[in-house]
């Protein structure tokens, strides 16, 4: 099976996503930022607001549109109430970044096996996989920036501008402001100029990198048309919007400077391995290449650094982070397979054992969630546990099996093969821990009166209701609508929220939809997902 893999990189990674992702990642609810892409899909298909893009009717300039754009070419051809085809989009960059890894190794010069390994690296890396949800436009801003990082690194080492590489290098570059603005530009693409500079030095001479200048300014300008054209077209919005971003770069979620220094973790199962691997005097000797590691090396630093600068720090944005670290990663691990077999001090051994004797224990012992979960895990969630228990046992006994006879190539497949259960097989099953009291819009369709709200009603509520939500209180007081009945959502428990409408309306209360999959009694249990409807009708 490996042999088959190795023989179709690209494809094995591609294939893995999908197989990994595409079938099941509808079982996670929809974050607060998938949300917010997701209504301003709906309303460019709805309203026709594709250039002044908006959420529930108003002006949304936070982020470009480009990935908004693409989400709801995929709600066009699918449905917008279909979160599997939304999530797809996010879904088919993540491969790219794995697909994008695996070139660019390849044009560091290592063995294909070895490139396809870092591939899989960053493709099994917890936040990379974590981001594609928790913040979407992330996937698409670093995705399209390594590819044209990619035909950049082409353009550095052959000293020439040949038109092709160029214009993708431009068209990469310009995606990738599209899509979130210089953030790429910041945390991907300068850190590795500064790295590929200590690494490889420059090439080409000054009208070479002249030219490559005018390349990057031409791929900013040609990304940046988006903001010159709102600029233009709403500068009052535009600007309240941008001073108010801008100041959370100082302002909000500071952290202190060392806030990111245990980034390695946010790799998951690759943690230790990720430690091991930033342990420059210890690997140096080790690698297989030592100028390709060197480069991977700064990257990953560098990328640190240039974060840690920043004052507003939150963990996913590690997430470019992970991707020089992977290929950073591939060099502990291919150095593993080379060796292992030959390694006798423990201090090399130990950590080795530990790592994927962990990941073994794990999948083997899986099947014991069943004694905490025998109450909930029945019907179509009971077949899917013991599959999943069945094939993760399996899993875990090989790499025991393979780790003791220190073929640590095996192990490592396994390793992903340990992952593609998870979530091919074992993802759905988070299903049925959705808490008694949950209640969606799904059958409010069938409610013909019209739906307000007069308090601040999340996005993912907005998107689960499908349409939007206007709000009838503003600073002078309340909206009065024109229709005999409607109906009112709000986060207050009791009608007193709405007292100014008695006078009018009698108020009745209908029900509470709780969009929280989690119990009550959990860390992840949001009471901003709590929201109370009443029925207004004139007196």
């Amino acid at each position: 099976m490996i042999k088959v893999i190795e023989k179709y990189p690209i494809l094995s990674l591609l294939l893995f996503v999908i197989v990994m992702l595409g079938f099941t990642i509808d079982s996670i609810p929809v974050t607060i930022m998938e949300a917010r892409n997701f209504i301003s899909a709906r309303e460019m298909l709805t309203d026709d607001n594709w250039i002044l893009t908006t959420m529930n009717g108003e002006a949304r300039y936070q982020k470009p549109p480009l990935p908004t754009w693409i989400t709801a070419v995929f709600g066009y051809l699918f449905g917008m109430k279909s979160v599997l085809a939304l999530r797809w989009p996010a879904l088919l960059f993540l491969a790219s970044i794995g697909i994008s890894t695996y070139l660019l190794s390849k044009k560091l010069e290592l063995t294909k096996s070895h490139s396809l390994i870092n591939g899989f690296i960053v493709l099994t890396s917890f936040y990379v996989i974590g981001i594609t949800i928790e913040a979407p436009w992330d996937i698409y801003t670093h995705g399209f920036m390594l590819m044209a990082l990619y035909q950049l690194f082409l353009m550095f080492q052959d000293g020439k501008t040949p038109i092709t590489h160029s214009l993708l290098f431009v068209l990469f570059l310009a995606g990738s402001v599209l899509s979130k603005g210089p953030i790429s530009l910041y945390a991907l693409f300068l850190p590795f100029i500064i790295a590929y500079g200590i690494a490889f030095k420059f090439k080409g001479g000054a009208l070479h990198n002249l030219k490559l200048f005018s390349l990057l300014i031409f791929g900013i300008v040609l990304g940046g048309w988006w903001y010159f054209h709102v600029r233009v077209a709403d500068p009052e919005t535009f600007t309240a919007i941008t001073e108010r971003e801008t100041s959370n770069w100082s302002s909000y979620n500071v952290r202190p400077f060392y806030y990111y220094w245990s980034f390695f973790v946010q790799s998951g199962i690759w943690t230790i391995p990720a430690f091991i691997s930033l342990l420059y005097p210890y690997l140096k000797s080790r690698v297989s290449n030592l100028k390709a590691y060197r480069f991977s090396f700064y990257w990953t630093i560098f990328a640190v650094v240039l974060l840690s600068i920043i004052p507003e720090k939150k963990s996913r944005y590690l997430m470019p982070v992970l991707i020089p670290l992977a290929i950073n990663i591939g060099f502990y691990i291919e150095y593993l397979i080379r060796e292992f077999k030959n390694l006798k001090a423990k201090k090399e051994t130990i950590p080795v054992y530990f790592q994927f004797g962990l990941i073994a224990s794990i999948a083997s012992l899986f099947w014991a969630v069943w004694f905490f979960s025998s109450s909930i895990l029945t019907g179509e969630a009971l077949i899917r546990f013991i599959i999943t228990a069945i094939v993760l046992l399996i899993n875990g006994l090989l790499i025991f099996k393979n780790l003791k006879n220190k073929n640590i190539k095996n192990v490592f497949y396994l390793v992903v093969g340990f992952m593609l259960t998870m979530g091919l097989i074992g993802l759905p099953i988070s299903k049925v821990h959705i808490q008694e009291d949950y209640k969606d819009f799904s059958g409010f369709e069938t409610i013909n009166s019209p739906l307000y709200r007069i308090e601040g009603i999340e996005p993912e509520t907005i998107y689960n209701y499908g349409d939007k939500i206007t709000n009838i209180k503003t600073e002078e007081g309340f909206l009065i609508p024109n229709e005999l009945e409607f109906y009112i959502l709000t986060k207050g428990t009791d009608p007193k929220t709405i007292d100014e409408l008695s006078a009018y309306y009698n108020i009745e209360f209908i029900a509470t939809y709780d969009l929280n999959t989690a119990s009550k009694d959990s860390r992840s249990y949001r009471t901003r997902l709590v929201n109370q409807l009443y029925r207004l009708t004139r007196k």
